[in-house]
């Protein structure tokens, strides 16, 4: 029987079908646009709260001597043609070339309402003058409290009080997906925002620098954003943005920043010492591939081999042997180089850890004290005991340890390490680089520092400096480095 309806009824039926169908879209693209609000909320909220703790660090540097780039005094032009005065303005009085002084631009951002900012050590290292503007375009002259190259993490410091500050977060609680977002000054325009995911964690290997452990982001982060803060959508810093990879100089959607909890115990020590004290093990360790792991008679990717034992060193008074395969610490499993060289280091001296080692295919635990690590290939300099010899030279030196030979592929106490080389500087015109070993001054065999010291000192005086040098590059080699 079919049942009969009045015309009232039936636009009531045709109305209750077409509304049944139509609501739930429409609820749900409000509610769709309601979520989309509130993320941009959310951002405005985190631009207008922390903007104002995060600064621009303009860096003036001189690439050479250090020198300020001056023309010298006016007299020394007196006998040139005045068409000619200003190329050779170009030159000091020994004929080099002068170089100009060059500006970086980054970010950082304020942690302390008393001055103290954080930013990276390739934007203020060897500057001349270091200018920090805030948003309200207040500026101020800043000084190096203390720089960390091993991880590009600097601390500076202006006289002010009062000033904003940023909430530090927990980098390990962020999970890959959540949002993230990156404030500073690219391409020198003054904080500017982004946003975007947190696209990967534990990034190691990068090459950016000795200690890795980079968060990665698509937040669109481009020169200039070096230094600044990488944040939460509750605005804590989770990670201080750092580098991009990029084929053109400019973002191409994979940034890396250091996480914030690896940094905290970096920022502290610079801080109150000024510089950081690592600890280590004195061990040289590598990936357990596949191959390797079926002559150890372990599983893949579980471990990392133990290839060298530095003599007398924490890991050796622990009982740690050449092919062992550590596969845990501290109850925790071993499976990345990074991480376990990242934890030792920012343990600290005198730290003790367990580790789980797995030797002729039976296990056993040993326990081991942290050693004190000098932090940098910058320390230990001889241009701070004789800065008028360094001078001439242009170069810094350090004893080539275990940990430092392992990665410029030299044998520790054969030689020592060049740990800089001052640009334009006599050192720099014979060949020599960051990571040289100089085995022999002048015929002479120099293993240590003060033989190197002294030796030196006497080849000084002949005006000329046999070097017997080796590095990766060009192996090994005779140079001349002539002092006039």
């Amino acid at each position: 029987m079919i049942k009969k309806y009045t015309a009232q009824k039936l636009i009531v039926l045709v109305l209750s079908l077409f509304l049944g169908s139509y609501l739930p879209a429409a609820f749900a693209a409000e509610s769709a646009i309601v979520s989309l609000k509130q993320t941009g909320q959310a951002f405005a909220t985190i631009a207008k709260e922390v903007s104002p703790a995060v600064v621009n660090i303009q860096s003036d540097q001189v690439p050479g001597n250090g020198e300020t780039g001056d023309a010298g005094d006016a007299s020394e032009l007196d006998d040139i043609p005045p068409q000619f005065q200003e190329f050779f303005k170009q030159f000091d009085p020994n004929g080099q070339f002068r170089r100009q002084p060059v500006m970086r631009q980054g970010s950082g951002f304020i942690i302390s309402d008393d001055g103290y900012i954080v930013t990276n050590n390739h934007l203020v290292q060897n500057a001349t003058k270091i200018t920090v503007k805030l948003q309200n375009d207040d500026e101020y002259v800043a000084k190096v409290i203390g720089t960390d190259p091993q991880t590009d993490i600097a601390v500076v410091k202006i006289n002010a009080k009062k000033l904003p500050i940023v909430q530090l977060g927990d980098s390990d609680k962020t999970e890959v997906g959540e949002w993230v977002v990156a404030l500073g000054n690219p391409f020198g325009l003054s904080h500017s925002l982004s946003s975007g995911i947190l696209s990967a964690k534990g990034r190691s290997s990068v090459g950016l620098a000795d200690y890795e452990n980079f968060l990665q982001t698509d937040a669109a982060i481009n020169p200039g954003n070096s230094g600044g803060p990488l944040l939460d959508l509750e605005g804590k810093v989770i990670g201080i943005n750092t580098a991009i990879f990029s084929r053109s100089g400019g973002y191409m959607g994979i940034g890396f920043a250091i996480p914030i909890n690896m940094a905290k115990t970096i920022i502290d020590q610079l801080i109150t010492k000024g510089n950081v004290i690592r600890g280590y093990l004195g061990v040289k360790i590598q990936p357990m591939t596949k191959d390797l792991a079926s002559s150890f008679g372990v599983t893949e990717n579980k471990g990392i081999l133990v290839s060298q034992v530095e003599p007398g060193a924490p890991a050796d008074k622990a009982g740690i042997k050449q092919g062992d395969v550590i596969i845990s610490l501290n109850g925790q499993p071993v499976t990345n180089i990074g991480d376990f060289r990242n934890t030792i280091a920012t343990s600290g001296p005198d730290s003790k850890h367990m580790l789980g080692i797995l030797r002729d295919k039976k296990t056993l635990e040993l326990q081991a004290t942290v050693g004190n690590l000098s932090n940098s290939l910058a320390a230990n300099k001889l241009e701070k005991e004789d800065p008028q010899l360094f001078s001439k030279l242009g170069l810094s030196v350090q004893t080539l340890t275990e940990d430092i030979a392992g990665k410029i592929g030299a044998k520790a106490g054969e030689g020592i390490v060049v740990s800089s080389v001052k640009p334009g500087s006599l050192a720099e015109l014979a060949g020599l680089g960051r990571g040289s070993v100089i085995l022999e001054v002048n015929r002479h065999k120099v293993n240590d520092l003060s033989k190197f010291k002294s030796t030196v000192e006497s080849a000084v005086k002949s005006k000329k400096v046999l070097l017997l040098v080796q590095d990766q590059q060009y192996g090994t080699r005779y140079v001349v480095i002539n002092i006039g």
